[in-house]
């Protein structure tokens, strides 16, 4: 891998891992911040896909479709289909909630479904990426 593609792999991933983190941060929070924790379960799902695709030198616009991503990293590994085939339910958490007027607050169940389908992408890509371009 290019030294320039590597680098960037590695900021999408590392961008991944935080947005995971600051998922279970709002989740931790009394109350919870649940907006907040699928706004960061959507991002860390997109992010780690935008990695493999990065790493497979697979272009992709600018984005937040899930579906999208998931066909494109699906092309390049077929074993990822029942991985990302469920993320993208989490599409619309890059922008249902995140302005007033919009639907009311997900619900706490809601929000760790989308914490638990982000971990499990999310896990599945870091060990699909050589090890030295891990978060």
């Amino acid at each position: 891998m290019q030294p320039e593609l590597f680098a960037e792999v590695r900021e999408w991933l590392q961008r991944a891992a935080e947005d995971l983190r600051e998922a279970e941060h709002d989740l931790a929070a009394t109350p919870p911040l649940v907006r907040g924790a699928v706004f960061h379960c959507q991002q860390a799902a997109e992010k780690a896909m935008k990695a493999f695709l990065s790493a497979h030198e697979e272009p992709f616009r600018k984005t937040h479709d899930l579906d999208e991503l998931g066909r494109a990293v699906v092309a390049h590994d077929p074993s990822m289909t029942d991985l990302v085939g469920p993320a993208a339910d989490l599409t619309p958490y890059a922008w249902r909630f995140r302005y007033p007027g919009m639907p009311a607050a997900p619900t706490l169940e809601e929000a760790c479904q989308a914490l638990a389908i982000a971990r499990r992408v999310c896990e599945a890509i870091f060990a699909r990426l050589p090890e030295e371009t891990g978060p």
